[in-house]
């Protein structure tokens, strides 16, 4: 028969697991439950993006991760992401609804008849369109252009056209990588 002594050590060892196992478990849902609101957060709110391609440089470049805070109130300037086609497209609003958008041939652009100022573009560069021009940008659209016009595929083309609420994610607003250009746009 074991001592009190012996009963007295078995019992405080069991406490210890028991306190141990309470501990982990508590961390393990206390985790989860963080884990669960981030990706809920993220995916509601915040989407976070990767991007590939070099249609935004030199202001987004391929390969860096960027949060967009889901919004259909975008102005122009604004760098929005959108899908297209079950993917998704980083591009600058160049106009917005209501806004009548025309593209020289020499690439300058003019919104309402007034030029356009783009001090995030290398230079101008009308690129191949198919779209006529100048063009009334219908109500829940926005008309948007790479900021390397040379590269980008955007309204100027049919393949994407306006962007229509419905396939608006919303506006980007920093970038979380690399570390060395992190930052609010």
């Amino acid at each position: 028969m074991p001592s009190t002594e012996e009963f007295k050590k078995e019992l405080e060892r069991v406490n210890a697991v028991s306190k141990w196992a309470r501990a982990v478990k508590k961390t393990a849902v206390t985790l989860l439950t963080v884990a669960a609101i981030s990706v809920l957060t993220s995916f509601l709110w915040l989407p976070v993006l990767k991007t590939y391609g070099h249609s935004m440089m030199p202001t987004i470049n391929s390969g860096d991760v960027l949060v967009s805070v889901k919004s259909t109130s975008l102005k122009r300037g604004d760098i929005a992401a959108f899908y297209l086609n079950n993917k998704i497209l980083v591009k600058r609003v160049i106009a917005c609804p209501g806004d009548t958008v025309k593209i020289e041939a020499d690439g300058r652009v003019y919104i309402n008849n007034s030029p356009l100022n783009e001090p995030y573009i290398k230079s101008p560069y009308s690129g191949e369109t198919d779209i006529d021009f100048p063009l009334q940008v219908p109500e829940s659209a926005w008309f948007v252009l790479g900021d390397n016009r040379e590269a980008s595929v955007d309204s100027r083309n049919s393949e994407v056209g306006l962007v229509y609420e419905d396939q608006m994610i919303g506006k980007v607003i920093f970038r979380i990588w690399p570390l060395k250009d992190i930052g609010v746009f």
